[in-house]
């Protein structure tokens, strides 16, 4: 007797989400196809940045909790270590490295030069009024890389508390202050930094791109990660593999397309032309192929014990057990099979 196949249930609705930076789901997104993908299914691929009006704020919030079970997340990784600290269900599927413009700012004129110059210095710490204040994590661990690689510590210089959150712009409460005479140096880093730096008309005293340890750069954005619940894992792998496998394929894209990846993230970022050159380096277009290579998870073992000593995570996170490795190694070989495929 021959049975009808069962079909295999599953969500609806997948969504997605990644911050204002380089990453291939962003690319893939812009090219549409991440819903392409999944349309034969009778699945619907959205946004947590849509502006539709079902997508209220509770939702949009779950880019940091990542409480929604259907979520795909490329983002910072100060929000995806602190979810995971307080107890939410998410595995480690992926992680990129991407610089992106790290620099400390200071008032024009002041002669400031050098990681080693910031000791003893005035140095901004932003206050947000947000679940997870990932801006003070990033200014804390970039003012720490600098000062670290300069042979100090924090404690060698003077962290002063800048109330900020009004909505101004990206670094403007700290740059007022800067400009005030209340800090003697800001931590920014990206696109609108570029564009924020040259209206406030400060300096670079530190690039930390040029810093020689990739120690001294981790950060938020620095390894990034991509997460997904362990429910759809539990109960949909083959779908974790497939949007994987879509993003593999738009990495392997913007390889071979530079211009396209600049416009990509002007539109991503926000930002012009010129934010987007002075942010990323040539070849950024390269590197957003995501992996789960040991140096990348001990950088961001490194990143969750600072976060910790600062107080930002509850919870320790063991990294390596947060890491899945079996789903990329899947799409690595789905999207194999597909590119044989199509030659």
């Amino acid at each position: 007797m021959t049975h009808a196949p069962v079909p295999v249930s599953g969500p609806d609705t997948l969504w997605f989400t990644r911050c204002p930076v380089p990453t291939a789901t962003g690319v893939a997104a812009d090219r549409d196809w991440l819903a392409a993908e999944f349309a034969p299914d009778g699945i619907t691929v959205r946004s947590l940045q849509d502006a539709a009006p079902d997508v209220d704020d509770a939702r949009r919030g779950t880019h940091f909790t990542h409480s929604l079970p259907g979520l795909f997340r490329e983002g910072g990784n100060v929000p995806a270590l602190w979810a995971r600290s307080r107890g939410e269900r998410t595995r480690l599927i992926g992680l990129t490295w991407i610089e992106e413009r790290q620099a400390v700012l200071v008032a024009p004129e002041s002669g400031i030069r050098g990681a080693a110059a910031l000791r003893a210095l005035r140095l901004a710490v932003p206050e947000h009024d947000i679940a997870i204040d990932f801006w003070r994590a990033m200014a804390l661990r970039g003012f720490e890389g600098a000062l670290a690689s300069a042979g100090h510590t924090l404690e060698d210089a003077v962290l002063v508390d800048v109330p900020a959150g009004d909505h101004r712009g990206q670094w403007a409460d700290e740059l007022a202050a800067l400009m005030r005479g209340d800090v003697d140096a800001v931590y920014v880093k990206g696109a609108l930094a570029v564009e924020a730096a040259r209206r406030a008309g400060a300096e670079v005293a530190v690039e930390l791109d040029e810093l020689p340890s990739r120690t001294h750069r981790v950060n938020n954005g620095t390894p990034r990660p991509i997460t997904v619940h362990q429910s759809l894992l539990d109960e949909r792998p083959d779908l974790v593999d497939r949007f994987l496998a879509v993003l593999l394929g738009a990495a392997d894209w913007a390889e071979g397309r530079p211009e396209e990846v600049n416009r990509i993230l002007g539109a991503e970022t926000g930002a012009g032309s010129e934010g987007v050159r002075g942010a990323y380096r040539p070849g950024t277009h390269r590197a957003l192929h995501p992996d789960l290579s040991e140096e990348r998870l001990a950088l961001l073992a490194q990143q969750e014990s600072a976060l910790r000593a600062h107080g930002f995570l509850p919870e320790p996170v063991d990294v390596r057990a947060w890491a899945d490795p079996e789903p990329l190694r899947r799409a690595r070989l789905l999207a194999a099979d597909r590119d044989r495929a199509s030659v």
